[in-house]
């Protein structure tokens, strides 16, 4: 199973009730808009992790979901114990409240939890952006985890004074981590086929909330380990669907979430239930994955379900593959992320593939296989014009191995002699498992320079 790597730097938890303005924070001192932010109570369930440097100093800033009294049938015991595992391995605690609402019941609940754990607390009355609101802050002295300090995280009032803060009572922490190398693996599939479950599998802990209710994943949350001295980060997703199934607000906001994680993701993990079998939403989920150009690993869960049927592990690949002829490169794995069965030969496959991403052909040879391929099965000639020819082809770029074809009018490449040069390049080649990106140039268009040159 995976090890757990990463370098130890300071880790600063964001606690408080629901819709309180932690998400605003995250992002306004993350940068960007890693989490999501929406005016609805309990958007954010997980633990959300996120680099900030501030004066010189880096730390950990982990979000986490808005605790509120525990009801039956809802996710509050599930949010609870992330909190606690947050601060557990927290340094420094924000505890958010709303000076507009002024002190809730919720917010003394919270305020017990935090009291408990003996961390350095900065205590942020949040949407204060007047004097009057300002003022109203003193009445969170009740909570007895010291001074309030008036802030806004929407607008910025006040969050450089509480960064300044907390780099000056952080323990010293380690220098600013070199660029992240490593391998970046996106789980993604429709709703409720248990992604969570399996990046839980992978790290071997409750890292992220696991509910029967679809939906419990609406950030983009990574996480990164080791496994047998590779480094690799973990990105998890909401559930995707196919465009048209896509509900506005909160789901379409996180399916966007998931998509820019397949743009940076370099293998994605398709996720599917197959108790239910291979559905036409499983089938726009890879082809999501195939417009990011990623590594693809289509994964089989919950094995454990159909194991004892009359199908063979080889029987239900064979009609996987029969599913997926769009992609036949793509790779298969059969895994229980209940059981924990399969986990580490998925992973020995992502780095498979990770390695491949990264290989470059020389030139002389592509041009060789290209022009031989070409002679034996020439492009077709048009009725009035001339034929297409190959100039040069050259790969200018890895991750994900780019090729470009210099010819004499790329408007001749029609899509059948672009998928006859992807098959003769994977058949001499290989890249069994990731995708390739083909590029045709016309003569006279700007050509690609080769790194490799």
């Amino acid at each position: 199973m995976a090890d757990q790597g990463a370098a130890r730097v300071p880790i600063v938890a964001i606690v408080g009730r629901p819709n309180v303005g932690k998400s605003a924070l995250f992002n306004r001192m993350v940068g960007g808009r890693p989490a999501l932010v929406e005016d609805i109570p309990g958007t954010t369930r997980d633990r959300i992790y996120g680099d900030v440097e501030w004066r010189g100093r880096t730390f950990k800033l982990i979000d986490t979901g808005g605790l509120e009294p525990e009801v039956p049938g809802t996710y509050t015991p599930l949010v609870r114990a992330q909190i606690e595992r947050a601060l557990s391995e927290a340094d420094m605690v924000l505890f958010v409240v709303d000076v507009k609402d002024g002190v809730t019941a919720a917010d003394e609940d919270v305020a017990e939890i935090v009291r408990r754990v003996p961390r350095p607390t900065l205590l942020l009355a949040n949407k204060a952006e007047n004097v009057e609101r300002e003022e109203a802050a003193v009445a969170f002295y009740e909570l007895g985890l010291g001074d309030p300090i008036a802030i806004s995280a929407l607008h910025g009032h006040g969050v450089a004074d509480v960064l300044d803060m907390i780099v000056e009572t952080l323990p010293p922490g380690e220098a600013p981590a070199a660029p992240d190398t490593s391998l970046r693996l996106a789980i993604v599939g429709r709703p409720n086929v248990g992604k969570s479950s399996l990046l839980n599998a992978v790290l071997g802990e409750e890292r992220v909330i696991v509910s029967e209710v679809p939906g419990t994943t609406r950030d983009v949350i990574d996480t990164p380990f080791e496994f047998e001295g590779h480094r690799l980060t973990l990105i998890d997703t909401a559930g995707l669907r196919r465009r048209g199934a896509i509900e506005p607000g909160v789901e379409k906001h996180a399916a966007l979430r998931a998509r820019r994680a397949l743009e940076r993701a370099q293998v994605a993990l398709c996720v599917f239930d197959l108790s239910e079998g291979f559905t036409a939403q499983d089938a726009h989920v890879v082809g999501y994955a195939l417009e990011a150009f990623t590594g693809i690993i289509v994964v089989a869960n919950k094995w454990d379900l159909v194991r004892d049927g009359e199908w063979t592990q080889a029987d239900w690949e064979r009609r996987l593959r029969w599913k997926l002829k769009f992609a036949r490169w793509v790779s298969i794995r059969f895994v229980s992320a209940k059981e924990g069965t399969g986990i580490d030969d998925l992973l020995r496959e992502a780095v498979r593939i990770g390695a491949e991403r990264q290989r470059r052909v020389d030139t002389g040879v592509l041009n060789q296989v290209v022009r031989r391929a070409m002679a034996e099965k020439p492009p077709p000639v048009p009725t009035r014009g001339h034929r297409l020819k190959l100039l040069y082809a050259t790969q200018p770029a890895v991750d994900p191995p780019t090729f470009v074809f210099f010819l004499n009018d790329a408007s001749l490449a029609h899509f059948s002699f672009r998928r006859y040069i992807e098959n003769v390049i994977r058949r001499a080649f290989g890249f069994e498992g990731t995708a390739i990106k083909l590029i045709f140039r016309g003569r006279g268009e700007e050509p690609a320079r080769d790194p490799g040159t």
